[in-house]
């Protein structure tokens, strides 16, 4: 397959032998390498890089200042996930700044590119993380407290990445110089291979969050535990998925996912003695996915209450409802010849920064509409076409 030049260096880089496709979290080997990288291809276009409060890259064109106009993406993946997801926005914006400096372009606003950190939440369990502290929208508090799976602190993390844990949080002053946000993406669904179209802007992005649920039993002997009188959390929380799935599929757009499950010890031969499962739901609106937790919460209740465990479901994250500022997603489409608008069911950074600051996504054609997965795919020609795009939207803007 036939890469833009950019995804071609950075193409080995986080290579997942036992999943597949790529694991890049923030601030592992892969991801800082990847940190690097950018660092390199901002500075051969003469950008200057800075690391903000909380790990976000941004590289200037220009001196930095109030009413910048901002595009980039994000660097990392989720496990095992593919290599467009995030990477295509920072290569094409980089490539995007190349053709407009080689006709000779100045922009009249301060312009900068952006890697946001930790977007998917694949280390620290919660989306859009470096998104969310510029924000404000997550505390300076539950961001330091957050554990990864080996026991390491958001807060030890940043330490060693070279950041002041006692500086993590908001950040008005970075904040402060975006006066427009744009983000491109490859496609996560099949909108663009039925319209035709190799390009197209976001109208909305469905509320969703994250949820764990844990069932509690009684850790016990595999061999030496008759059926009878088990109190087995695994079962539990088996019958508790297939309650999500049917919750789900009763209601019209809903999608409801458990895709991780830890057991407590973990022991071939033992009965669990907790079981998590992670939640991901999804919903048109705020409202219905509220209902739809509510419904699943009823669920999985019963389900633990059949094998005679306990549950909690807690909150890790919640993203409402989006609507992408409307003049400024018609100015895009306006210059790009008018282009398709499309929802999406996939959280970004541009869903949170939409709640401060005019913001607007293009979309890139996914053939076979798969992402978050080694397949995810976009061809050569529809990349180019979205650097192209996003040139003609800086240019506009700029």
């Amino acid at each position: 397959m036939t890469l833009l030049p950019g995804l071609a260096e950075i193409h080995d880089v986080g290579r997942d032998a036992r999943r597949g496709g790529y694991s890049r979290h923030v601030w592992d080997s892969s991801e800082l390498e990847l940190r690097e990288w950018f660092v390199a291809r901002a500075a051969n276009l003469g950008l200057d890089v800075e690391t903000d409060r909380n790990g976000n890259l941004w590289a200037w064109w220009g001196a930095p200042g109030p009413g910048a106009v901002v595009t980039g993406s994000h660097l990392d993946s989720v496990p095992g996930g593919g290599e467009f997801d995030g990477p295509l926005g920072v290569v094409s914006a980089l490539d995007a700044v190349a053709r407009l400096q080689a006709t000779g372009f100045t922009p009249s606003r301060p312009f900068a590119i952006v890697v946001f950190a930790e977007e998917e939440g694949s280390r620290f369990g919660i989306a859009c993380l470096g998104s969310r502290l510029l924000t404000g929208v997550l505390s300076a508090e539950k961001a330091n407290s957050l554990v990864d799976a080996a026991g390491v602190t958001f807060a030890e993390a940043a330490t060693r990445a070279g950041l002041d844990p006692a500086h993590i949080g908001v950040d008005k002053e970075s904040l402060d110089r975006i006066g427009i946000f744009v983000e491109l993406h490859v496609e996560q669904g099949r909108g663009l291979i039925d319209l035709g179209a190799p390009v197209a802007v976001a109208s909305t992005i469905l509320a969703h969050g994250r949820w764990r649920v844990t069932y509690s039993g009684e850790g016990n002997h595999a061999g030496a535990t008759l059926m009878a009188g088990r109190r087995d959390p695994m079962v539990a929380a088996s019958r508790g998925v297939l309650a999500i799935r049917d919750a789900a599929a009763r209601r019209d757009g809903a999608r409801a996912t458990v895709g991780r499950l830890e057991a407590i010890p973990g022991g071939t031969n033992v009965i669990p003695s907790t079981v998590s499962t992670w939640l991901d739901a999804r919903g048109q609106s705020d409202d219905e996915t509220r209902a739809l937790v509510a419904e699943i919460t009823a669920g999985v209740t019963e389900a633990a209450a059949g094998e005679n465990c306990e549950v909690t479901i807690v909150e890790e994250s919640w993203s409402g409802e989006v609507s992408f500022d409307p003049a400024l997603r018609d100015r895009l489409s306006n210059a790009l010849g008018t282009v398709p608008a499309l929802p999406t069911g996939a959280g970004h950074d541009a869903g949170v920064l939409a709640s401060v600051v005019p913001t607007a996504m293009l979309f890139v054609r996914n053939p076979t509409g798969i992402s978050h997965s080694p397949d995810e795919l976009a061809e050569l020609d529809d990349t180019i076409a979205g650097v192209e795009a996003l040139e003609r939207v800086l240019r506009e803007l700029l």
